[in-house]
């Protein structure tokens, strides 16, 4: 039998205090119940804070974009007036028809009808002279019907009473013609009971619209957290949160909520 040498014991290997402090430390990493429950309720809480901050941050932003809209049509307006011997343009032109086709002017769009076909198209309107980008009638806020069938885009009202007119029958007024052009609105956020309305009108009756009948359809919107966009005559741009509902009686029943004049009189419409 070989000799082998003496046999050699190999030590056990001391145990590692270092490793027994990573693994308790390892078994209690994880959150209890408790702590989960309690971190959920803490990250509801802050939602329930943040959040409708937030949102009123979003309808914020949509007050700023309508009013700068507001403000294009404005300057669109004053360009206007420049080139058409300081006259304003007419808030609804008399209908051309041209068979097989129909044509609506008014002062956002034209609109077109083929009788034979049924297509509708749209133009910019009398105040763009042709040219715009037509999602400016846009409101970023309204969510209603045009009350014209065929408009792409709908929000916006276009002070009829005093400054439109309604064709040759009323013709719309001059820049010059108006006294305080900073109080005297121009276009605004308009809406009433069944949608939009793209005509502005003034609570009471006046020379220029005193045959004028359901003064309800010709109110402003007050959807920007309570508070209704305004561009007046000088081209500054506003925000108004007081809607009035005086008018004629037969009509107050018929003014919607969220919606109303701009002033108690006719004193934010006139031209004086």
């Amino acid at each position: 039998m070989r000799w082998l040498g003496p046999i050699h014991r190999i030590p056990p290997r001391p145990l590692s205090l270092e490793g027994c402090a990573s693994k308790r430390m390892r078994r209690y990493n994880a959150f209890t119940l408790i702590e989960l429950l309690v971190a959920v309720a803490v990250i509801a809480m802050l939602l329930s804070i943040l959040l409708p901050g937030l949102g009123r941050a979003k309808q914020e932003g949509r007050r700023v974009v309508c009013l700068n809209n507001l403000r294009q049509m404005g300057m669109a307006a004053q360009v206007y007036a420049d080139q058409n011997n300081d006259y304003y343009p007419v808030a609804y032109d008399t209908p051309v028809s041209d068979p097989p086709s129909f044509t609506i002017r008014e002062w956002d769009f034209i609109r077109t009808k083929n009788y034979d076909t049924g297509e509708i198209t749209v133009k910019p309107g009398l105040l763009w002279q042709g040219k715009t980008i037509l999602k400016v009638h846009q409101c970023p806020s309204f969510y209603g019907n045009a009350n014209s069938p065929g408009d792409p885009y709908t929000g916006y009202n276009y002070n009829t009473s005093y400054i439109g007119g309604i064709s040759t029958a009323v013709p719309p007024a001059r820049v010059s013609d108006v006294r305080r052009p900073d109080a005297c609105a121009l276009f605004g956020d308009g809406e009433y009971a069944s949608g939009a309305n793209k005509f502005m009108r003034a609570p009471w009756p006046n020379p220029r619209d005193a045959a004028f009948f359901g003064r309800s359809a010709g109110t402003q919107g007050f959807r920007h957290l309570g508070k209704t966009n305004v561009v007046w005559c000088d081209g500054h741009g506003s925000s108004l949160s007081k809607a009035y509902k005086k008018t004629d009686p037969v009509e107050v029943a018929n003014i919607a909520d969220g919606t109303g004049f701009l002033s108690s009189d006719n004193s934010l419409y006139d031209l004086e």
